[in-house]
């Protein structure tokens, strides 16, 4: 199946811009992201195949715009709530908080 994260090898979509000595995160909130996938796959929440498919799943404008931890983010998001653990709802809710200062 090919779809929009199906870009790898393709001609035509330029270089690959790399950062001189490019961090592995380039925020707090990444290694945060990746913390929580790490925790979510040995906690066997989901497992490997579970988490590529529910990236692949993303729209594919959200894909393209998503940096690459937004995407992992969005994903875990996606299952959390598939599998009835968090729904989205809260997840939503709780952003929202967040977004507005509150703790």
């Amino acid at each position: 199946m090919n779809g929009i994260h199906d870009l790898g090898g393709m001609d035509g979509l330029g270089p690959v811009l790399r950062e001189a000595n490019e961090p592995v995160f380039h925020g707090d909130w990444e290694r945060r992201v990746f913390a929580v996938f790490i925790a979510t796959i040995v906690g066997g929440l989901f497992n490997d195949d579970e988490f590529r498919q529910a990236r692949e799943r993303l729209e594919p404008a959200r894909y393209l715009k998503a940096p690459y931890y937004e995407q992992w983010l969005l994903a875990i998001q996606r299952l959390l709530d598939e599998k009835g653990i968090i729904k989205k709802a809260d997840i939503e809710a709780r952003m929202k908080k967040l977004a507005t200062g509150a703790a």
